[in-house]
């Protein structure tokens, strides 16, 4: 049994204690880790890399768990580029640079149209949660849960999971300029499915960027508006 000054003396530290707890969930997200990431990760826009990591701090900062990974997809670039970082939050470390399709409304050789809309086929931005991984149409496949309200918070009732595809492959820019298109989901190769899925299942983040202007500007996350934070919820299976 604590005395009644052992009580008191743990009751003054408790304050201390969960800003401690905050503090160090809070620091793989600063900005000495931000440049890790920018040197091991060259070929990524510094700008993006920066929205990516201030959407993040700002999920954080809202309540949503502090990952050990973030994956950030730079959708103005072309599919024929490998278009997808994943990194480990911890380090700063790059772990994973690849292939990502977007859908087949988005456009062509480039995406330039994003949808939040259920059967549109494009893909969404914004930031995302890495949810639970299973076994469906497309074999070993991630769950996706939008974070931003009207952006892609409709993304597990769309279906929208990480898969892998014959068409997202080096074989398929050698031989059509580009790779496949899929049905809105960010699709990767085969080759590194299973390695992308257990980096980014369980909660981890994920933000897909594109210069649009009216998200930029209105974005909760990239301006930590937490007025608007979303809750995933539903679950539904890949449409491809």
């Amino acid at each position: 049994m604590l005395y009644f000054s052992e009580r008191i003396a743990l009751f003054l530290c408790l304050p201390i204690l969960t800003l401690l707890s905050v503090q160090a969930h809070s620091a793989p997200l600063d900005d000495t880790l931000v440049a890790r990431m920018a040197e091991s990760a060259p070929r990524l826009d510094s700008k993006v890399l920066s929205m990516a990591v201030s959407a993040s701090r700002c999920a954080v900062g809202n309540g949503v768990a502090m990952p050990e990974r973030l994956a950030v997809i730079d959708f103005s670039l072309p599919s024929s580029q490998e278009r997808m970082w994943i990194f480990d939050v911890r380090t700063g470390d790059l772990l994973l640079r690849d292939l990502v399709a977007h859908g087949r409304k988005s456009g062509n050789f480039r995406s330039t149209a994003f949808s939040n809309v259920e059967g549109s086929n494009m893909s969404s931005i914004g930031l995302f949660r890495g949810s639970e991984s299973y076994y469906g149409k497309h074999g070993y496949s991630l769950r996706l849960d939008g974070l931003e309200p009207g952006v892609n918070d409709l993304a597990r009732q769309r279906a929208i999971v990480i898969h892998g595809a014959d068409y997202v492959s080096d074989s398929w820019v050698d031989q059509y300029g580009r790779i496949g298109r899929s049905l809105g989901c960010p699709a990767v190769d085969n080759q590194v499915i299973e390695e992308v899925v257990d980096s980014l299942k369980g909660g981890q983040l994920v933000f897909k960027y594109y210069p649009d202007q009216e998200w930029l500007q209105s974005s909760s996350f990239l301006h930590c508006d937490d007025t608007r934070m979303a809750a995933a919820a539903g679950k539904g299976e890949g449409q491809g």
